[in-house]
């Protein structure tokens, strides 16, 4: 059995990597860290021409129609390359709720203007910190006006709409699409260990608020948005982990110590070799998840689990080890290091904590082997 993608798919690897190497260096994201933008809007113009933000999207609507193994794909290479764009927010996520939940309406209204990045979504589901939970969630719909308050939200400042995720009037958790340019929400700006990825509050005051698919999806649709969404954001973490592995790598071999490169001590060896098999474990499971989230298998919830704890692992044991690995000069602004080490911890609190999935995966497996 071949686990491995497609030779075209492969292809859309390789010209994506190109792509982002040379217009999505490390100085890009750097760009938006210092505040000189919100997000890379040239980046985002390019990578919607090419078709990118509808790659799993039906050619129906506009899309490219490659499926979820593209998405993934280009996810792993847009990770790899700290691309400030806000994918994950608005192709992951908003688009994909008004794809799996939306009224036909709703999707010939919202996703070809997605595909071509004219439009910019974003998904409103944590209030302050704490992992997803239907009991969290405070703000409500009554009449077909939202009242609540949001955060952080990802690019939650820069998005032309959003996924709710609210209460309606019989108290039960639904998904609402809402204008974020109405004069009844407010925006406010947040700071993160990670400025390169835009966050915000969004506080509503009885804006309108309109129920995706006209009976406002409930929580069972929420969890699977994020079971999808886990995956994806797994194969941005693969690719940061490798990008990690690869600089770690590199400066080991050109980096002299004593006479000698730093990676033929054995200490170095072994931080790149803990790298190596914790990349390879995450990559593992998220290719299972991927193949889940093409199939729609039954076992998503377990792949979606499981790829997500082990790439949150992987990334941040790179992120890390890549610094150490670099010494004092690892810690400096100047270097690359902490701008992966950024990503990492931010990506690793993304819809939901690590224990928050770890949890997850224990009960799915628990209620999968209950007879």
């Amino acid at each position: 059995m071949n686990f491995d993608f497609s030779d075209d798919l492969k292809l859309l690897r390789d010209q994506a990597r190109k792509f982002l190497r040379e217009h999505s260096p490390p100085r890009a994201a750097r760009k938006v860290l210092d505040g000189e933008a919100t997000y890379d809007v040239k980046l985002w113009n390019a990578i919607s021409q090419m078709g990118w933000l509808g790659a799993a999207i039906p050619e129906e609507f506009g899309g490219a129609g490659l499926g979820y193994e593209g998405l993934c794909v280009l996810a792993e290479e847009l990770g790899a390359a700290l691309a400030p764009v806000p994918v994950s927010s608005s192709i992951y996520l908003a688009g994909e709720a008004i794809l799996r939940s939306g009224s036909d309406a709703q999707k010939q209204a919202w996703l070809p203007k997605i595909v071509t990045g004219e439009r910019i979504g974003a998904f409103a589901l944590a209030e302050g910190q704490g992992n997803p939970n239907p009991a969290r969630i405070k703000a409500t719909v009554q009449a077909g006006k939202l009242s609540g308050s949001k955060l952080p939200v990802a690019d939650g400042e820069i998005a032309d709409f959003a996924v709710v995720v609210a209460k309606g009037f019989d108290g039960q958790v639904g998904l609402y699409l809402v204008d974020l340019a109405a004069p009844e929400v407010t925006r406010e700006p947040l700071s993160t260990i990670d400025p390169s990825r835009n966050h915000a509050r969004l506080v509503f005051a009885e804006a309108a608020a309109e129920p995706l698919g006209g009976d406002a999806p409930g929580w069972e649709a929420v969890q699977t948005l994020l079971d999808r969404a886990a995956i994806l954001v797994a194969f941005e973490q693969v690719g940061g982990a490798q990008a990690c592995l690869d600089m770690a790598k590199t400066y080991a071999m050109e980096r002299y110590a004593f006479g000698r490169p730093i990676g033929s001590f054995q200490a170095i060896k072994h931080k790149l070799a803990d790298i190596y098999i914790a990349t390879e474990l995450a990559r593992s499971n998220a290719y299972y998840g991927a193949w889940a989230i093409a199939s729609d298998a039954a076992q998503l919830p377990v792949a979606a689990a499981a790829a997500r704890v082990s790439a949150s692992d992987a990334f941040e044991r790179a992120a890390k080890e890549n610094i150490q690995t670099h010494g004092g000069m690892g810690f400096t602004w100047e270097a690359d290091c902490h701008l992966y080490y950024r990503r990492a911890k931010l990506l690793s609190l993304a819809i939901g904590s690590a224990p928050f999935w770890k949890d997850r995966l224990i009960s799915e497996l628990e209620r999968r082997n209950d007879p």
